[in-house]
């Protein structure tokens, strides 16, 4: 897997954290709006997260709008859902030397970073 960041253009927490990683030359960037996210991708990312709840956004507005805060989801309902719409990925996603990194908390971010040195 080509060392990737998986992100929104849109986002003006991706924009910042892009803006302070070094080298970023080495990152392919992919817009998930632009370039939607294959069942394969989605798949890759959740074999490397561990789950595809990992990988999923809780703090989405859809996830709200839809009632799905009110339901018990399962892993089958996490792919489908990230499938379904891209704002459900947790991001950024960095997939860095086949290891991921989901999600911008501070200490995420900084792990990136480190990495990216």
């Amino acid at each position: 897997m080509v060392d990737t960041i998986y992100f929104l253009a849109s986002c003006d927490s991706c924009r910042k954290i892009i803006k302070a990683l070094p080298n970023t030359d080495r990152l392919h960037f992919h817009d998930i709006r632009q370039n939607p996210l294959t069942e394969t991708e989605i798949d890759e990312l959740a074999t490397l997260a561990g789950s595809y709840e990992a990988i999923f956004s809780k703090k989405a507005q859809l996830y709200k709008t839809i009632g799905l805060k009110d339901r018990v989801l399962t892993e089958v309902d996490y792919k489908h859902y990230l499938s379904y719409h891209y704002t459900f990925l947790n991001r950024p996603v960095f997939v860095i030397n086949n290891k991921i990194y989901i999600g911008n908390s501070p200490k995420n971010i900084v792990e990136v970073q480190k990495v990216l040195e």
